[in-house]
């Protein structure tokens, strides 16, 4: 409303912002916006979901918003904020890529947009100024080959000189160098990703990355699937994590659901999560929990704490409204049941 109001041109949000977006406004309210004028609407801070850019537009393009608006970018405050953007009012750039060949090899390959088990990847735009760009494995520091996805290494006049007072934390992240041309210092990101054609596509963060039998996933592919099964379950609300058990990871989800949802079958919800995670991602799912709001954590600029989230769930602290896991020791109603047997006990000890 703001944007209609005073004829903006320019504002920026993360991918959750837009699908909001989509999801709260009435249809009355768009013959009353004039977005005509908006130039740059910038998607950043978080994975930018392709599906979310192409609701966004079918629903306000009948309020005058542009495809080309759509200005997708990357950056972080230890680079003084920006690394990539795309020049403005040019249409998006995607990228279609073979999903098996990713999670298994690591590798790019390009495919049709039309073809099955595809990943969609947007462009977060072209370099900046003076800004150069590595893809380096981060376990050899090697340069990734150029079909490769690797950690993200920025090299910039705008990179700053460390953390404050941290000396180790700034060497290990302000001075990197890789290994087989010495070139350096680089900042690491910590963020994954491809250069293709002059474009800069992000895939995921190193540390919520899940390996499972030597396969990479990245979280919010899961989550995703997860919350296009039914309209109680958040969008934009969910973690997907991995925990060892006896030496092997596994997978877990965690998905809020709607304060106002009423008697909703969680146990067919559960089961429908573990067999779409099975169907669209060969895996299989250790734990599902379905929690009250509030159980997600974020980040000021709205990223999903996973580890923290992961934390709370191997702690029990998790708020459930219904939970299944292959080991019952780890449901809440287990928990719960042992909780009474010790104060129980307790009692009968000091009666």
């Amino acid at each position: 409303q703001a944007l209609s109001n005073y004829k903006a041109t320019h504002s920026q949000g993360p991918n959750f912002a837009y699908d909001l977006c989509v999801r709260r406004v009435k249809p009355k309210q768009l013959s009353t916006l004039d977005l005509s004028n908006w130039e740059a609407a910038g998607n950043a801070a978080e994975p930018i979901n392709p599906k979310v850019m192409g609701s966004f537009y079918e629903t306000f393009s009948a309020s005058g918003f542009r495809w080309n608006a759509f200005a997708p970018c990357y950056g972080l405050a230890e680079d003084t904020l920006l690394v990539s953007a795309k020049p403005k009012l040019t249409d998006p750039v995607l990228c279609t890529i073979d999903a098996t060949a990713l999670v298994e090899k690591n590798k790019i390959v390009e495919v049709s947009p039309n073809e099955t088990g595809v990943r969609a990847y947007p462009s977060c735009g072209q370099l900046v100024c003076e800004t150069q760009v590595a893809i380096v494995n981060p376990e050899t520091f090697a340069k990734c080959a150029t079909d490769e996805v690797g950690e993200i290494w920025v090299l910039d006049p705008s990179v700053a000189q460390g953390y404050w007072e941290r000396p180790e934390a700034t060497k290990e992240t302000f001075q990197a160098y890789i290994k087989d041309t010495g070139e350096g210092p680089f900042l690491r990101t910590g963020d994954l990703g491809f250069l293709k054609d002059g474009e800069l596509y992000i895939t995921g963060r190193i540390k919520d990355l899940i390996i499972i039998r030597g396969t990479n996933h990245y979280p919010q592919d899961i989550e995703w699937t997860v919350q296009q099964l039914h309209p109680a379950l958040r969008p934009d609300y969910g973690a997907a994590f991995s925990i060892e058990v006896k030496g092997d990871e596994h997978l877990v989800i965690v998905q809020e659901v709607e304060r106002r949802t009423q008697d909703l079958d969680t146990e067919k919800v559960i089961n429908d999560i573990r067999q779409a995670v099975s169907e669209d991602h060969e895996l299989q799912v250790y734990a599902v929990v379905l929690g009250k709001p509030g159980n997600i954590l974020k980040t000021a600029s709205g990223k999903i704490q996973r580890r923290a989230c992961r934390s709370n769930f191997l702690a029990g602290t998790l708020d459930v409204i219904a939970d299944w896991s292959e080991d019952p020791q780890l449901t809440s109603k287990y928990r719960k049941l042992q909780q009474e047997v010790e104060s129980l006990a307790s009692q009968v000890k000091n009666s």
